[in-house]
């Protein structure tokens, strides 16, 4: 996000960000690019995008938006919060841990406790507004502490910023779902969050008109392995 849009207030991002001008034509919305495959001047000339599953304008467009909105420095946009979520488990390995809040929401338990088991993760529900509880389950396997804060859909909060600190002092990452939050609320990544998830079918979306999910992240070196999952699924 340039210096410029760092600037812009809330609604001022919403409005504006990733709808510049098409350069082609001068629209002013962002048109809905169709296209699968695009075409290159030439050999090792890419122009951008080249197949649409790696990428493609409107949904950089969107990512754009959402990562101006969340204050991070990428998102990768997805199908659903769940195709999102299922990103983030592709960065663990078989006998890697998981510490998550013990009431996250059911589509989040159900993706952990009945799929991601079933390639070696394993996993434990703590309440995570007792930081004792939080460490206490950390394991030296443990890579991953998962959040959701409010939750869905007993609104329970939880400190971020306190369990960050505790997770990062044992070298896990953090991840939080910000869906019922949403960025005009909280950002996780100040208060010391690594990435967080959306589920883009709630409020970002606001209409139930639309499924979608998305990871942001200002840790480039994230986003790389992030991004690299996305285009192989």
């Amino acid at each position: 996000m340039s210096a410029r849009k760092n600037g812009w207030g809330f609604a001022t991002r919403a409005v504006h960000v990733g709808q510049g001008p098409d350069p082609a034509t001068g629209a002013v919305v962002q048109p809905i690019h169709l296209a699968t495959t695009f075409a290159q001047q030439g050999v090792g000339k890419h122009l951008g995008f080249e197949y649409s599953r790696s990428g493609n304008p409107t949904r950089s467009a969107l990512e754009e938006n959402l990562a101006a909105l969340e204050e991070a420095k990428h998102c990768l946009a997805f199908a659903s919060g769940l195709g999102a979520e299922s990103t983030m488990m592709l960065l663990l390995k078989p006998d890697d841990h998981v510490v998550y809040m013990e009431d996250v929401y059911g589509g989040t338990f159900r993706l952990f406790d009945k799929v991601m088991k079933r390639f070696g993760l394993t996993f434990t529900a703590v309440d995570a507004t007792n930081l004792d509880a939080v460490e206490n389950a950390i394991t030296p396997s443990t890579r991953l502490v998962w959040l959701e804060s409010p939750t869905n859909p007993l609104l329970r909060v939880v400190d971020i910023d306190a369990v960050s600190e505790v997770a990062h002092s044992h070298g896990a990452m953090v991840c939080v779902d910000n869906t019922f939050a949403t960025p005009y609320l909280q950002q996780p990544l100040h208060l010391g969050a690594d990435a967080v998830v959306h589920s883009a079918t709630k409020y970002i979306g606001g209409h139930s008109d639309v499924v979608g999910g998305a990871i942001m992240t200002s840790d480039d070196a994230l986003e790389e392995r992030l991004r690299f999952h996305q285009n192989a699924i």
